[in-house]
């Protein structure tokens, strides 16, 4: 186990901390200000983050290119699924990012694990609003934090895991609250978590609903009824939408040629991936990678 706590900068309000555990490959990062800071942490390919604007103005950044608005006292969940930018972000971000090795393994299936809907249970980014009553409770979760990271000892690591789990309860609580999921039951938000979990996991080899329906234990228009409560988008257009999300990523974040992803999204035929992609986005993948060097 190791801590590594960097001094205060000149900005005395600015600090980093992280915790690792080499041994499991655990790392969690705390800092209030990521756009600083993301880089000087022991990254992983599984990094989950919150992130939380502590500021009195907004603040502006991108997912997946797209520009994002957090209010002050609003966070956001993302996950290593995205691709987060914050060139454009003027004012400090509050940050924690964490691993599965660090908080949660693929079978803790339950709302407050990794899995759960602030994470992988909708298909559109959970940005939570923290009610002025819920606010203290927040704060000072924040300065638990601080002062956990700065009293290292053997069990260190788990009142970490007892500070980020309390954070994922009760911004969960707040989703559940703020978030279309609140129409649903139990049952029904955990049919929804679990298809958009399971589609992540495995829509380059399964396209068809009724595989999906299959794991599920349900028929596919059992499927499709119940995301026609939640979503206008079928669970069938939810899996399209997805690999031409991860195409645009591959198009737009790696030096990988329209033959090269095509074979990684799945598809057999490059023409048929580029057929694909144009019926998506309007744009062949090759005019698509040239509006991206247009656009200041």
């Amino acid at each position: 186990m190791e801590v590594l706590t960097d001094p205060m900068s000149v900005n005395t309000s600015i600090m980093k901390y992280e915790y690792t555990d080499q041994k499991m490959g655990a790392v969690l990062g705390f800092t209030d200000d990521i756009k600083k800071d993301e880089h000087r942490f022991a990254h992983t390919e599984s990094t989950i983050k919150f992130l939380w604007n502590r500021n009195c103005e907004p603040v502006h950044f991108q997912v997946d290119g797209i520009p994002m608005v957090l209010q002050p006292n609003q966070l956001v969940t993302v996950t290593y699924l995205q691709h987060v930018s914050l060139e454009a972000t003027a004012l400090p971000l509050m940050g924690i990012l964490f691993n599965r090795e660090f908080y949660c393994i693929f079978d803790h299936d339950t709302e407050v694990s990794c899995n759960g809907i602030l994470f992988f249970g909708t298909q559109d980014l959970p940005i939570v609003t923290i009610p002025d009553g819920q606010l203290k409770k927040f704060n000072l979760l924040f300065d638990m934090f601080l002062e956990e990271f700065s009293t290292p000892d053997n069990i260190q690591g788990d009142m970490l895991q007892m500070l980020l789990k309390r954070m994922i309860i009760l911004s969960t609580r707040l989703a559940k609250e703020q978030l279309i999921v609140q129409t649903l039951d139990n049952d029904q938000i955990d049919v929804i978590r679990k298809f958009n979990y399971l589609v992540d996991l495995n829509f380059k080899t399964k396209r068809r609903v009724s595989d999906y329906a299959e794991m599920l234990f349900k028929s596919p228009k059992t499927l499709s009824n119940l995301f026609a409560i939640y979503n206008q988008r079928s669970p069938q257009q939810i899996i399209l939408d997805r690999i031409a999300l991860e195409a645009k990523r591959l198009i737009n974040y790696t030096d990988k040629q329209n033959q090269e992803i095509a074979y990684e999204l799945g598809f057999n035929d490059p023409a048929h991936f580029s057929r694909f992609f144009k019926k998506m986005t309007q744009m062949s993948p090759s005019e698509y990678r040239d509006s991206l060097v247009l656009t200041p």
